[in-house]
């Protein structure tokens, strides 16, 4: 590895402009790199999210998720599948195994539902998202007031120009409104005018199914110019949907159109959620980037937008209810401070026991310069500024500082040697620190691959931990073979021209004399007096560039120290002269020597002090609290009311607005939003959330709350809700910062479900560290179930066929709740 040395210490100007080009190009790339918080993993999974309004979840598993399970089971890459049924929403995962091209398994598993989807109920589409975190929203915007207050009049000023203007922002891929029921086309036949006509219902759906379509129909070449030609045309209204001309029932009969035997009109979708912000009805806007842009970038651009758009919209107030950019600033700016004082610190402590401001200086330059290199491979790599990358850089400004302080410590002293009878040429000098080089190269060298050794391996560790912690491997690989390149090449060049003279009589070197002079016979003590003089007189004249011939008993001396050991007699100053070579031992070596000395003379009781420490730590290990990424300074809640499956909306809405009162008196709690019942938009119930007997709460806190504080307050004040139903409060965990452990469990019926799962709550809500326990298994309700009037039960008494009290009781009736 020394011949890098050789290379660079020829072509000086050429490495001086290799650093330059590689400090430019580590600054740009730098400033180009995408933040996040972490980094960005495509999971192997797809999520077929399907609503279902209205139905129950044996319905949902029985019409919704039992098909497209089935369907996508046979897609090629499957690992695993799950679904999970619940009032108004079937959601079915699909695991691939990792390396698997998840934009040709969406396809597949796009064509595997379109194979099912005629016997799956008219009223579903199936939803397929993709399993990366870059599909989450960057920023949510709630907007509360404005036109009057009619929610649906504020959806279609949204619709029409505020999701357009924030789609604009550099990096944003889509804007997309959620908690508007919207509305809907309904066709109603008038079984009259049908029959008149000869017509059936399936003639209605027909003629709808076959138009509304564009459909290519050649080309025209007219006058030198081609045309295309389409056929068919869109239905942009209810009048184009009644004007659809229908299929004659007989050979010569009349030409009807839909609505000569049908009512077409637009109406609301019925209210199935209600969603709120700090009490008021709200719309929430969720903003998605594109996979190349900057979180941090997508978000300030949108934000800065936020005073335009509510200005375009009277009354109209737009509250950020949820942002990863400050979660992501809060991070990187956290961690580059760290990183920043460690560098200043090893500056530090570098000039403090290499006590030379030069040799300091050239050591440090290694520092930025590796980073530098480093941030080059990320932008090569295309990986983002992310706490783990950031991380890496941190353990590594600490390691990669090693090399060089090694082989400048070494070249320092090979000058200080050659320079010993005066100056040096260039040639020489060169020659100098290549051979300081050659005899560290091997040892820093196995020390960074070994280093090394120990990071890279993790790259290559399969499923999510290698997704996360690969770049964190990388990084710290790229940032140690930097530093070794640079110790190699860079330093070398950097030592030749700024380390200085060594011609100096140091005061380590005087202590060495003296102890020399007080060695020898007390006749000499005269004449080491008169050499110590000749030697500083040489040491002038050497810094002055004149040289000495001064003899001592007729001998030259070639080292100015030497002049004191060559009045010595013999064997003493044989002795005094290898006394002065080595120096006397500095303040630290005079503490550590008798410590080393003392662990050789008891090797036995070294081991074993060194096997009880080993064995210590490793005892600690269990004591250590473990988590995934912490609450990464989150300053989001998330609050999930349960209450009694088959309560109607408005039972939910009043049991909901004695929490929200609750939570908004609770101080530093900044915003909170409501999201009550299901929304029949599959997207919001699985992001914003709500959904069945679920009332969900996300909560914005102010920057400076103690979040663990918090939530202990959250709950306090929240236990005391009379006829709350039950309520657990948990960090927020859309960057995988939850705490939570959740348990699968599985039976094979409902009974034994609810059995197994109140076992598992009793046994572990009592354990340290648990501060709340819940089941996503809800109570049962039977659905109404009624039987059909035949003739067999016409033929039944009256007793056994209903019964007594006329209730809603039905004995047929299948229990059925929230499963998964």
């Amino acid at each position: 590895m020394h011949l890098l040395a050789v290379l660079s210490m020829k072509n000086r100007a050429l490495i001086a402009l290799v650093t330059i080009v590689a400090a430019v190009f580590g600054g740009l790339a730098l400033t180009s790199l995408k933040q996040e918080l972490i980094p960005s993993i495509d999971f192997p999974q797809l999520v077929i999210l399907t609503n279902y309004p209205g139905a129950s979840p044996e319905v949902v598993n029985d019409d919704v998720s039992t098909p497209i399970e089935q369907a996508v089971q046979g897609v090629e890459g499957i690992d695993t599948t799950s679904a999970t049924s619940s009032t108004n929403l079937s959601i079915v995962n699909a695991t691939f195994v990792y390396g698997t091209n998840l934009a040709n398994a969406e396809q597949k598993i796009s064509q595997a539902i379109n194979r099912v989807k005629s016997t799956l109920p008219d009223t579903v589409d199936p939803q397929v998202l993709s399993g990366s975190i870059g599909d989450l929203p960057v920023i949510q915007i709630a907007v509360t007031g404005g036109a009057g207050g009619d929610t649906k009049a504020l959806a279609a000023s949204l619709r029409a120009s505020t999701l357009t203007d924030i789609e604009q922002v550099a990096g944003v891929r889509a804007a997309q409104l959620v908690g508007d029921p919207g509305q809907r086309v309904t066709i109603t036949p008038d079984s009259g005018k049908l029959a008149e006509a000869g017509l059936t219902q399936a003639a209605l759906k027909t003629a709808v199914a076959s138009n509304g379509t564009l459909l290519p129909a050649g080309s025209l070449t007219e006058n030198g110019s081609t045309l295309s030609v389409q056929a068919g045309s869109k239905l942009a209204s209810t009048a184009d949907i009644a004007a659809l001309p229908l299929p004659a029932a007989k050979p010569g009969g009349g030409v009807y159109s839909i609505g000569d035997v049908a009512t077409v009109a637009l109406v609301d979708n019925p209210v199935t959620s209600i969603s709120r912000v700090n009490g008021e009805p709200a719309l929430t806007i969720a903003v998605t980037k594109l996979p190349a842009a900057n979180t941090v970038d997508v978000s300030k651009g949108v934000q800065d937008i936020i005073p335009e758009l509510q200005s375009a919209l009277p009354g109209a107030t737009f509250t950020v209810v949820f942002d990863q950019a400050p979660f992501i600033q809060q991070s990187i700016e956290s961690l580059a401070t760290e990183g920043l004082l460690g560098l200043f610190f090893a500056v530090v402590i570098i000039l403090i026991f290499l006590m030379s401001v030069r040799s300091t200086i050239v050591t440090a330059i290694s520092i930025p310069t590796s980073v530098l290199i480093t941030f080059i491979g990320l932008q090569t790599a295309n990986y983002s500024l992310n706490i783990l990358t950031l991380g890496a850089l941190t353990i590594a400004i600490g390691r990669v500082v090693d090399d060089s302080i090694v082989v400048i410590e070494n070249i320092k002293r090979h000058l200080g040697q050659a320079e010993g009878s005066g100056p040096i040429d260039g040639a020489t000098r060169s020659e100098v620190i290549i051979e300081a080089v050659r005899e560290v190269a091997t040892a820093i060298t196995a020390s960074t691959i070994t280093t090394v050794a120990v990071f890279l391996p993790i790259s290559f560790v399969q499923g999510t931990t290698g997704e996360l912690f690969r770049p964190f491997a990388l990084t710290v690989t790229i940032a140690l073979l930097a530093s070794l390149f640079v110790a190699l090449t860079i330093v070398p060049v950097l030592a030749y021209w700024f380390l200085g003279s060594s011609h100096r009589v140091s005061r380590r070197q005087r202590r060495a004399l003296a102890k020399a002079a007080a060695a020898a016979a007390p006749d000499a003590r005269q004449g080491v007096l008169a050499a110590t003089a000749s030697a500083s007189a040489s040491a002038a004249s050497a810094a002055q560039g004149t040289s000495t011939s001064d003899t001592v008993a007729g001998r030259p001396v070639r080292d100015s120290l030497a002049v004191a050991t060559a009045a010595l007699p013999g064997r003493r100053a044989r002795r005094s002269q290898n006394v002065i070579e080595d120096e006397a031992p500095g303040a630290l070596q005079r503490r550590y020597l008798p410590i080393i000395t003392w662990t050789l003379k008891h090797s036995f009781v070294t081991l074993i002090i060194a096997v009880l420490v080993l064995g210590g730590t490793i005892a600690l290990v269990p004591f250590m609290k473990t988590n995934f990424l912490g609450s990464s300074g989150q300053n989001t809640l998330t609050v999930t009311q349960t209450v009694p499956v088959g309560a109607s909306l408005d039972v939910q809405d009043a049991s909901a607005q004695k929490v929200e009162a609750a939570l908004r008196g609770i101080a530093g709690i900044r915003t909170v939003q409501a999201s009550i019942g299901s929304s029949g938009s599959s997207l919001r119930d699985a992001f914003v959330g709500g959904g069945g007997n679920a009332i969900t709460y996300s909560i914005t806190t102010d920057d400076s709350v103690n979040q663990d504080d918090l939530q202990n307050t959250v709950r306090t004040d929240l236990a005391a809700i009379p006829d709350a139903g039950a309520i657990s409060v948990a960090a927020s965990a859309g960057f995988g910062g939850s705490s939570d452990i959740t348990v699968d469990i599985s039976a094979t019926n409902q009974t034994d479900l609810q059995a197994a799962a109140d076992a598992v709550l009793a046994s572990v809500k009592d354990l340290d560290g648990i501060t709340q326990s819940s089941s996503n298994l809800a109570a049962t309700r039977p659905p109404i179930s009624p039987w059909p009037w035949t003739a067999r039960r016409r033929s039944r008494p009256a007793s056994a066929r209903w019964p007594s009290d006329r209730s809603s009781r039905t004995p047929c009736s299948r229990r059925r709740s929230d499963r998964s």
